[in-house]
């Protein structure tokens, strides 16, 4: 620990080696092809499609200069609607080099959600898959371009549409290209993700080249990542866990990105882990927990022989189903990591060779190149190692801002440029640190970020509903899941969880529509007028047996 810093406080900076590498994230893919032009880069299981790093360059070259020729300026934000697909590893790297910002796009998005983002973002270009299960993609996509006026281009996936954009490519010089990757900067803007927001409006996190390319390297180098490692990522590329740990950290240790189906099927991701040796696999516990089931049901299918570590993430880990991923699926390097996207997003991690009793009970301790403390939340003071206190994060990887919304980003981030987490954390002597709770009342579904105010301002807009609080219950399946008390208006008829669910449909994406609904006449409240969501859900628990 550095000779300032006192070991009695909650606070650690992180080793400065390796080094970050400061570079964008399209020279970083060129580096990666130069070393490694042979190697397998990326496998596409559901088409059967291949690429070297050689053939991958030169197809994020073509796609790059298949946006330069659609007018995509440096800074216009072209964003991604896909479920994992190759396409949107090529548009990472191709919006990367022709540097635009990448937009990432929830797949699960709905109407109302996917007009505000592409509103919010101002982005002049849209790739999009054309339908995912249910969702009619191109009917979605009709329905809010006129409240776009930014949008001036959509370009659907496994159309003619895509294949003349990389076309339109062989009308500019690669000399052209070559000169726009020249004017960029690691710092330069590469990516907006939008994270749920307290005040029912999603924010975009903007990140830059070096918040993600430092990141993904970092996490990979962790796992002691080299070219010989065959990456399985059921994960989605539009969340940090998908496109940052798994993508970039991949490319930019030369390893081999293997994407085992558009959407997470347990089958799926055991039959790719297999077909192609990968030694890394990626996950929320929930994935791992229907692999295990999987491997139960069928004890002799998969020979996941090669399998040695990977990443466990996104939300609190069972510990006997990290014991049973180690042990069942031949895991014993396999980490855990903290982070958010505001961090690009990890900021602490276990390591492969860290105690079963560090990697079940804590998130690890603080990356090379960051620098965490935990402090008391009202007066920013930092705690002594063993107190609770809201867990503080500093450095390369705090993102820019959020888009367009100076306010909100000084909310999150202070002026000495710690990013406050909002998460309740402690630190042993050793560093070590464990998530105690949550200061931000969210809800962790299945991995996925839900925060009730987003939720509770759509269902303000029911006919029959006068009040909601939306609060987190214990799931076994997905960790926790969303239950809506209602108060109804006055006159009112009687409102049912199917028609409330039924309301939701088509408008938020899956996981943000409430599983179960309590109606009430009030809620319990603190002497000063404050919803008491504990008291909340302790009564929710009795009332569903839970």
């Amino acid at each position: 620990m550095d000779a300032d810093l006192d070991p009695r406080l909650s606070h650690r900076r992180g080793e400065a080696a390796p080094p970050l590498p400061e570079l964008t994230v399209g020279a970083d893919l060129a580096r990666t092809a130069r070393r490694h032009p042979d190697r397998d880069a990326l496998v596409e299981r559901a088409s059967g499609r291949r690429w070297t790093y050689a053939e991958f360059d030169a197809a994020v070259d073509d796609l790059a200069r298949g946006l330069l020729a659609a007018g995509i300026e440096r800074g216009d934000r072209v964003g991604i609607w896909s479920p994992n697909c190759a396409e949107w590893v090529l548009a990472q790297y191709a919006a990367a080099r022709a540097g635009a910002i990448l937009v990432n796009l929830n797949p699960a998005y709905r109407q109302h959600e996917i007009a505000y983002a592409l509103q919010q973002s101002g982005t002049k270009l849209l790739i999009s898959a054309t339908r995912v299960k249910t969702s009619d993609y191109v009917a979605l996509v009709d329905a809010v371009r006129g409240d776009c006026p930014e949008l001036e281009r959509v370009v659907f996936i496994g159309t003619p549409d895509f294949d003349r954009l990389v076309a339109s490519g062989g009308d500019v010089p690669l000399a052209e290209l070559r000169a726009r990757e020249a004017e960029l900067s690691p710092e330069d803007a590469a990516n907006i993700q939008y994270t749920s927001g307290t005040t029912g409006r999603p924010k975009g996190a903007t990140l830059s080249h070096r918040n993600i390319l430092g990141n993904g390297f970092q996490v990979a180098d962790v796992q002691g990542w080299t070219a010989d490692d065959r990456v399985c990522v059921p994960v989605p590329f539009y969340h940090c866990f998908g496109m940052v740990m798994a993508n970039l950290g991949a490319i930019s240790h030369g390893s081999c990105l293997v994407i085992p189906s558009p959407l997470f099927d347990p089958i799926e991701a055991l039959d790719a882990v297999q077909a192609e040796r990968c030694t890394v696999l990626y996950g929320v516990p929930t994935m791992f927990i229907a692999e295990l089931a999987q491997l139960e049901a069928h004890p002799d299918r998969w020979d996941l022989s090669t399998l040695r570590t990977g990443v466990m993430a996104g939300s609190p880990c069972p510990v006997e189903v990290m014991k049973r991923v180690m042990s069942e699926m031949g895991m014993a390097e396999v980490t855990i990591a903290y982070g958010m996207t505001e961090t690009s997003p990890v900021s602490t991690q276990t390591r492969p060779d860290d105690s079963l009793e560090h990697r079940v009970a804590t998130v690890g301790r603080v990356h090379p190149h960051v620098e965490i403390k935990i402090v008391e939340p009202d007066t920013g003071v930092t705690v002594p190692v063993g107190t609770p206190g809201e867990l503080c994060t500093r450095g390369y990887s705090v993102m820019l801002g959020y888009w367009n919304e100076p306010e909100r980003t000084a909310e999150a981030v202070d002026a000495d440029g710690w990013m406050h987490t909002g998460d309740l954390a402690e630190m042993a002597e050793d560093g070590y640190v464990s998530i105690v709770g949550r200061i931000k009342d969210m809800v962790i579904r299945g991995g996925e970020n839900v925060y009730p105010r987003e939720v509770e301002e759509f269902l303000y807009s029911h006919p029959d509903i006068e009040d909601v609080q939306i609060i987190g219950v214990p799931d076994e399946r997905f960790g926790e899941e969303l239950m809506a008390w209602v108060k109804l208006r006055p006159g009112a008829s009687e409102l049912t969880v199917e028609q409330l669910r039924a309301y939701c449909e088509g408008k938020l994406a899956h996981y943000k529509i409430p599983r179960y609904l309590h109606l009430v006449d009030g809620f319990p409240m603190t002497v000063t007028g404050k919803i008491r969501k504990v008291e909340m859900r302790e009564e929710s628990v009795k009332l569903l047996g839970l």
